[in-house]
């Protein structure tokens, strides 16, 4: 397989980490890779802002330093978070990027992958607009696999994980609803 699946968009990575034709919203969540350190690992997260709905500006409000504490009861204890991702796919596979690959989103946290501490410095981070609760929806496994492809043509991706995975009893997402077979046949791994 090419990872590339009927329907889905055709990304392109530029070399300072911009997919093109993709929506861009600069976050200032973000600071400078250290030096020499190579992108190596694909971390995918679900995020719902609130918890359990779609489709609203939560999300990009909060990777954008700009969510409401008032606007929910939930945001009161989140809006002064400083967060980011590389990029969201919406439950519909519009895709959204907020900081350049070549930088650092700030998406990890406190996280370890394969005795490597820090995931924030050698990886990318994919939100899927999601919850632990329910399914995905199939269109955004194919805006996933097409990112994917283009991120694996880019950089040399040795690993791709679950937030979950890098950050276990802290993080459960993806979640069990993320059909991690169903993903791999979509990129040929």
């Amino acid at each position: 397989m090419t990872g590339r699946t009927s329907g889905a968009p055709q990304i392109e990575i530029d070399p300072s980490g911009i997919a093109r034709g993709v929506r861009f919203i600069a976050s200032p969540n973000r600071d400078e890779r250290p030096a020499g350190v190579p992108i190596e690992l694909i971390v995918v997260h679900a995020i719902s802002l609130p918890p359990g709905e779609f489709g609203g500006p939560g999300i990009e409000e909060l990777f954008t330093n700009r969510l409401d504490a008032s606007a929910h009861p939930y945001y009161a204890c989140i809006a002064c978070l400083r967060v980011s991702a590389h990029f969201l796919v919406r439950r519909d596979a519009a895709i959204t990027q907020f900081v350049p690959c070549a930088q650092r989103a700030w998406h990890a946290g406190e996280s370890t992958w394969r005795g490597r501490s820090r995931c924030n410095d050698f990886s990318v981070g994919i939100e899927l607009e999601g919850a632990d609760d329910v399914p995905f929806e199939h269109v955004q496994y194919g805006a996933l696999a097409a990112l994917t492809h283009a991120l694996r043509t880019r950089y040399s991706i040795v690993d791709i994980v679950g937030h979950s995975d890098i950050a276990p009893g802290r993080k459960t997402d993806p979640g069990p609803h993320f059909d991690w077979t169903r993903f791999r046949a979509l990129i040929g791994t």
